[in-house]
């Protein structure tokens, strides 16, 4: 390890120790593998607003809609923007209404992955196999800082590696941000992970700074049953290839032309191995 490098940022932390005192901001594009491509990935806006004792990684547009729907108010607020949106009025007066059309906030991100830092506790919150749930896991990461070094963001950072739920992942963590939390489970290193690898899984820090923004609260948490970790994934691995069938079960027949928004089965096989960020299950 470089240790004269790794003595001087680790140094900064005492220096930077106010930053810690605020709550950090950090965008990341999230990847995950298309099940319908050996090559393409999915690429997702996520954020990560942490204090150093608690935070929240999420998607802002759907944090924003859960927001509106949490009340009557903003209900109503929501769909009457939809409407304006969606809705038109031909030469015959007859209406249509196209979903596809105008800026309108549309939950497209579930995923909720909240941490206490000072209770080793982190609850994820999601939608699997067509239900809202969540669990509770402890906090546990055994990572191995490496001699490599790497600038993102203008920031210095280390690496290190550990395996989490079964993948190998190699993160970038930089002592200038003195805050050990990162992207969805990440957390634990002397610094602010701004980029972690797993194969083609990864999350990449595309903007970084202070913020005066509260770390923000899942909406409606009544709503979510709980459920076993290991169980909401194998879940998910069978209504990803049985996505048709959980539909028609749940709703009564779905036809080809009403399944569009709901998604038809995928051409790709979802296996763990290939697609599922933990495989320990």
């Amino acid at each position: 390890m470089k240790l004269n490098y790794l003595l001087s940022v680790l140094l900064t932390v005492s220096v930077l120790s106010s930053y810690a005192e605020e709550k950090v901001k950090v965008k990341y594009d999230a990847y995950v593998p298309s099940v319908n491509s050996e090559t393409n990935v999915k690429k997702t806006s996520m954020t990560l607003i942490s204090n150093g004792e608690k935070s929240l990684y999420f998607n802002e547009t759907s944090l924003l809609v859960d927001s509106m729907t949490s009340t009557p108010e903003g209900k109503k607020a929501l769909r009457e923007m939809q409407m304006a949106a969606w809705m038109t009025q031909g030469a015959d007066g007859r209406l249509t209404i196209d979903m596809t059309k105008g800026n309108v906030p549309k939950k497209t991100v579930c995923q909720y992955v909240e941490k206490n830092l000072g209770n080793n506790e982190l609850t994820e919150y999601n939608k699997w196999m067509e239900e809202f749930g969540f669990y509770s896991e402890p906090l546990a990461i055994e990572w191995t800082i490496g001699d490599s070094t790497t600038t993102i963001l203008d920031y210095e950072c280390l690496m290190a590696t550990a395996m989490v739920h079964g993948r190998e992942w190699t993160a970038w963590f930089t002592p200038e941000i003195p805050v050990g939390d990162g992207p969805w489970k990440l957390f634990g290193l002397p610094g602010m992970i701004l980029k972690a690898q797993s194969g083609r899984f990864g999350f990449n820090a595309t903007e970084v700074g202070q913020t005066n923004v509260a770390v923000p609260s899942v909406y409606s948490t009544n709503e979510y049953e709980k459920i076993e970790r290991t169980k909401a994934l194998s879940n998910q691995e069978y209504y990803e290839n049985n996505r048709m069938a959980v539909l028609n079960a749940k709703f009564g027949t779905v036809t080809s032309s009403t399944s569009s928004n709901t998604g038809n089965k995928k051409s790709g096989k979802f296996t763990k191995e290939k697609h599922a960020m933990e495989i320990d299950y």
